[in-house]
């Protein structure tokens, strides 16, 4: 059977990380192997992980010191060893059957090079807050150059992954958005409508603490992508940064 190397960079999530690995081990495809690199956490991340490890020889930790997530995604991707990757991020968890699923689209069609799922967002405790906004856009390649619709849970074959040039470490953030745009140009992208991810929001999460660099990152990975397709003497980038703020006089009324 075809195996499939999950991969997981770990920085300080110790609050959440039993639960991500707890969603693999439950995965009614049996065929896989999780590659945690724990970089550089300063909490008891690498003690739970170890813990695991030693229960299930599909589990393999190594740990470095703190390389930021890019170069540690480098470092998982030359570990693993199945025919088929994908990433679940160590606050995030998978639905049982997210692997099965995803399998099953690209044994059956040889033409896709990744298949992505729809997912629901959860709060800091885990309770559902509803379906991803993201599930609602419909995936073209062209599309793709304003929205990341290719979010959580992504599957996709080695082969294109290497094609397409791995992990950019330009990127420090939005090297998933970077990479999905040079799959898109290379392979197939299929959509399966089934929410098989669930998306944690809190304090901690990236997408809230690096907002204006995720902006920026994503900028110069549409860029890129605009250079590549031959576009960027047709096409300007407008990146649009919306904020609201109030000053209030005291005892007045807000402006």
């Amino acid at each position: 059977m075809t195996k499939v190397s999950l991969i997981m960079t770990v920085y300080n999530r110790a609050d959440y990380l039993a639960q991500a690995i707890d969603s693999v081990i439950v995965q009614t495809y049996p065929y896989w192997e999780l590659i945690i690199i724990n970089d550089g956490s300063t909490d008891k991340s690498l003690d739970i992980a170890n813990t695991f490890a030693t229960k299930d020889s599909r589990i393999l930790v190594t740990s470095s010191p703190h390389l930021g997530r890019a170069l540690a995604l480098q470092k998982a991707h030359a570990l693993a060893q199945g025919e088929y990757l994908g990433w679940l991020d160590s606050d995030d968890w998978l639905a049982p059957k997210a692997l099965e699923a995803t399998v099953e689209i690209l044994q059956l069609n040889p033409q896709v090079g990744m298949v992505y799922t729809n997912y629901q967002v959860v709060n800091e405790q885990g309770q559902i807050l509803g379906d991803g906004k993201r599930c609602q856009i419909p995936y073209s390649k062209e599309r793709l150059l304003v929205d990341l619709m290719i979010f959580h849970f992504r599957l996709f074959r080695r082969q294109v992954f290497e094609l397409a040039g791995g992990i950019d470490p330009f990127f420090p953030v939005a090297m998933d958005y970077d990479l999905c745009l040079r799959l898109s140009e290379i392979t197939q992208i299929q959509h399966l409508p089934l929410p098989l991810y669930y998306y944690r929001h809190h304090r901690n999460s990236i997408s809230g603490a690096r907002r204006l660099e995720q902006i920026y990152y994503s900028s110069e990975a549409i860029k890129k992508a605009l250079h590549r397709r031959g576009l960027a003497e047709k096409m300007k980038l407008e990146v649009e940064v919306s904020a609201r703020f109030r000053l209030r006089r005291c005892g007045g009324k807000s402006k």
